[in-house]
């Protein structure tokens, strides 16, 4: 592939990220309002539940669509099912933008609604893994680390934006035009950055690996496969994903609402400093795909950060309790510097795992299975355990839990990253 249209490989890869994680973050914001809008005959708190059970649902679906596109991606091209992914994005968001509310079209408002994010959790089952796939395979050899980082970049920024659109929003309108309809533009320039996803995708070349073993593939479907014949990679990508999960969540979504309710922090410092993490992790990530490109095996690179995130949670959530503003700061930065080294080298990491006949379908279900699924669920069980053992810095015991376990997996899967994909 040439120099310009790996560039244009590199921006679809992440463009595709941003648009999927810009509109999950935004209706996460935006819950409060679409609550009252979709559902105004039910109490407030009812509401909520019912449109945050919508918000669950679009993540309870990303099993299915893992599945789904893997199945594809390994059928007819990683790049035309990234096209797929991300119509199947861009198109729900835009209606959501224009959907009637309850008060015109009463009960077939929120059925629409929950269809819109039915759709959206399905796309988002297949967006990541399919754009890392073809991001990685379509990169040089010394670069696959640095090329898969850029999914990741693409999926922080994505939620950085949906903060910051939500933000301004409730910031430069009164609440009234908010209701009346500006919510609904954040929707609409959704599908303005879709657009642009899109148009980027139109004519991406099909990946030579997928080539390659398009023409020798055997008749047995690629989800078999990955179930049978590469059962082992199955079972380890799964394991660290559902690690990966929990490191992700309790640093990134949990702690800022743990500052609050465990040592007093104002809400509105502990999300200043939660995005302020969130930006410089943007710097890392593909700093430590890079790294683990050039100085240290990606699997070594990743088991030596998770070994020093066991070693540090507990002392990092104890300092928490005592240090207020600076001392939250410091610790946000070092679980960011942590948590970087696996969402910039673990992508290329997962794709190196499987081989080029079921190589979505391995990654796609394993990620989709760890990730969404324990992952999701880690807010909710972190705050299940804290009441139930009373013990304030619960959640660092699971991270020491989570990194122990990605620390062994990756002492035992094969390192590939110097090796030509298979």
């Amino acid at each position: 592939m040439v120099v310009g249209k790996k560039r244009t490989a590199l921006l679809a890869g992440f463009i595709g990220n941003v648009v999927e994680w810009y509109d999950f973050a935004l209706y996460g914001y935006m819950a409060g309002i679409i609550a009252v809008l979709f559902f105004p005959e039910q109490s407030t708190t009812a509401g909520l539940i019912a449109t945050y059970g919508i918000f669950a649902a679009g993540f309870l679906m990303r099993p299915l669509g893992s599945a789904v596109f893997g199945w594809l991606g390994d059928t007819i091209g990683r790049s035309r099912t990234m096209m797929i992914s991300v119509i199947m994005m861009v198109v729900p968001t835009v209606c959501l933008g224009v959907l009637p509310t309850h008060e015109t079209i009463g009960v077939w408002a929120p059925v629409l609604l929950v269809i819109i994010r039915l759709v959206q959790g399905l796309s988002v089952g297949g967006e990541f893994s399919s754009s890392v796939t073809y991001l990685v395979e379509t990169a040089e050899d010394g670069r696959r680390g640095y090329a898969g980082s850029w999914a990741n970049t693409g999926s922080m920024v994505g939620m950085l934006l949906g903060a910051g659109a939500a933000a301004s929003l409730t910031g430069l309108l009164s609440a009234e035009q908010v209701t009346s309809w500006g919510w609904r533009i954040p929707f609409l320039l959704g599908g303005l950055i879709g657009g642009l996803a899109i148009f980027l995708r139109r004519k991406l070349p099909q990946s030579q690996h997928f080539k390659r073993h398009d023409r020798e593939r055997a008749q047995t479907s690629p989800l078999i496969q990955a179930f049978t014949t590469n059962r082992l990679e199955m079972i380890q990508a799964c394991l660290f994903a559902s690690a990966y999960g929990v490191l992700f969540y309790i640093p990134l979504v949990y702690l800022p609402e743990w500052l609050h309710d465990q040592t007093g922090m104002a809400r509105h410092l502990a999300l200043q400093i939660n995005t302020g993490g969130t930006a410089l992790l943007l710097l890392l990530i593909p700093v430590s795909g890079w790294l683990g490109d050039r100085f240290i095996r990606r699997t070594h690179f990743i088991a030596a950060a998770m070994l020093c995130m066991a070693v540090l949670a507990i002392p990092l959530y104890t300092w928490l309790l005592g240090d207020g503003m600076w001392g939250a700061i410091i610790v946000q930065a070092t679980m960011v510097v942590l948590l970087a080294v696996p969402l910039g080298s673990a992508p290329a990491m997962f794709v190196e795992l499987f081989p080029a006949a079921d190589r979505l379908s391995g990654y796609s279900v394993s990620y989709n299975l760890g990730l969404g699924v324990i992952g999701g669920a880690t807010p909710m069980f972190a705050t299940w355990l804290i009441d139930a053992s009373g013990f304030t810095i619960a959640p660092a015991w699971m991270l020491v839990v989570a990194s122990l376990l990605a620390f062994t997996v990756m002492l035992w899967i094969k390192d590939r990253s110097r090796e030509p994909l298979r």
